[in-house]
């Protein structure tokens, strides 16, 4: 038996954030949000103007870092259990809405630590203290609809991609309002990354039909729309803020693979932005795994109208358009030349190929791999080499 999971209700278009209103009854909320983006935009005031019009006591928590700690999850869940909120409402980017999440799971289960729940499928049942509301503002993570919550470990520079159903928010809000007012560069890295989740989605050892349809769709729709919201185009920043819900829909109950196992490691140690890591794994991935996947990469380069008379052809085909997008969005393809020195490559490519091993979403990549393979896929997305093995 397999299962396909989703947020209960998915609301989007402009005012989105109008449709709080549906959560009249409930008591308290405790809204979670980063830096000062959604404060500016007014955002965060509407979120709080609709709960006190449906009689919601609210309390803010904010600052929550870009790659959130364990230290803040355990701050979060510690300012909810003082609380007592029955709805958590986390909105932002990627960051607020995992560290939410996590804390979530500590405000119910205060017995537990994080080594508790690191690894996949390993969260205890929530929802009987609240329900989460995700309201992102990025067209990128996607995590308003996963199971998925990145977590870093600062003293040992490993992020932890929580895994389990438990955590796929009850509601998610796509007001499309919200990801105009998002800077150039921050489109392109979370365009990127919602490339890859669907891409990674469309070859990884769960997928389904159910997920295939939304990976395809969503692989379309990102090359239709990527580089014109990158340009600041308002219908396609709306038609790729769909687009990365679709492909998190997708991932979440296909899985990934290892351009996120080696993004995941790499990001922190090297200090480049989750979404940018994986659009320089990207090629060098497909064409690791194109030994065993070919044909699954062949499909979405006809879907995409790219030419090609073999299944090798097309995944090529794939992989230059990919370097192409990359270079229309201003993003270095390597990283060597995103800064990365050779020493700090050669300090670090052991552990982080051993770690990108045991990271979760390896599990389901379509193509085994060992460590040794691991370290010379990172090699090759450092220079720019072909992935020969």
């Amino acid at each position: 038996m397999a299962r396909f999971t989703l947020p209960r209700d998915i609301y989007y278009g402009a005012g989105a954030i109008s449709e709080l209103k549906a959560l009249k009854g409930h008591k308290k909320a405790m809204i979670f949000t980063g830096g000062s983006s959604m404060k500016r935009g007014g955002f965060l005031q509407k979120v709080e103007d609709v709960l006190h019009n449906i009689g919601i006591e609210t309390q803010l928590f904010e600052g929550i870092e870009p790659d959130p700690s364990i230290e803040t999850v355990f701050r979060g869940a510690e300012a909810m259990r003082a609380f007592e909120p029955d709805v958590i409402v986390a909105i932002g980017g990627g960051s607020p809405i995992d560290a939410a999440k996590a804390m979530w799971v500590f405000y119910e289960h205060p017995e537990k630590t994080f080594e508790n729940i690191k690894d996949p499928f390993t969260i205890p049942v929530l929802r009987k203290k609240a329900i989460f509301v995700a309201i992102p503002s990025t067209s990128g993570t996607a995590t308003e609809v996963t199971a998925f919550s990145v977590i870093t470990d600062y003293k040992t520079d490993i992020k932890y991609p929580l895994a389990d159903f438990e955590i796929t928010p009850d509601i998610a809000i796509l007001d499309t309002d919200i990801p105009l007012t998002m800077p150039k560069k921050l489109t392109a890295h979370t365009g990127m990354d919602a490339l890859t989740h669907a891409i990674e989605a469309y070859v990884a050892t769960a997928r389904s039909n159910f997920s295939d349809a939304l990976a395809l769709q969503a692989i379309s729709d990102i090359y239709d729309s990527l580089v014109a919201s990158y340009y600041g185009d308002k219908a396609a920043r709306e038609k790729m803020h769909i687009a990365q819900c679709m492909a998190g829909m997708a991932f979440s109950n296909a899985l990934l693979g290892i351009a996120h196992s080696l993004a995941h490691k790499t990001g922190a140690v090297f200090h480049i932005p989750h979404g940018c890591c994986n659009a320089i794994l990207l090629p060098s991935v497909i064409e690791f795994n194109a030994k065993v996947c070919a044909d699954r990469y062949a499909v979405i380069a006809r879907h995409l109208g790219l030419t090609g008379n073999t299944d090798a052809q097309l995944t090529n085909a794939l992989i230059d358009s990919i370097k192409a997008l990359n270079k229309k969005l201003d993003i270095a393809q390597t990283y060597k030349e995103n800064g990365v020195s050779e020493e700090v490559l050669r300090e670090h490519a052991d552990t982080i190929a051993a770690n990108a091993v045991l990271d979760p979403c390896t599990g389901s990549n379509p193509r085994q791999i060992d460590k040794e393979q691991m370290k010379e896929v990172l090699l090759c997305a450092y220079y720019g080499t072909p992935v020969t093995f």
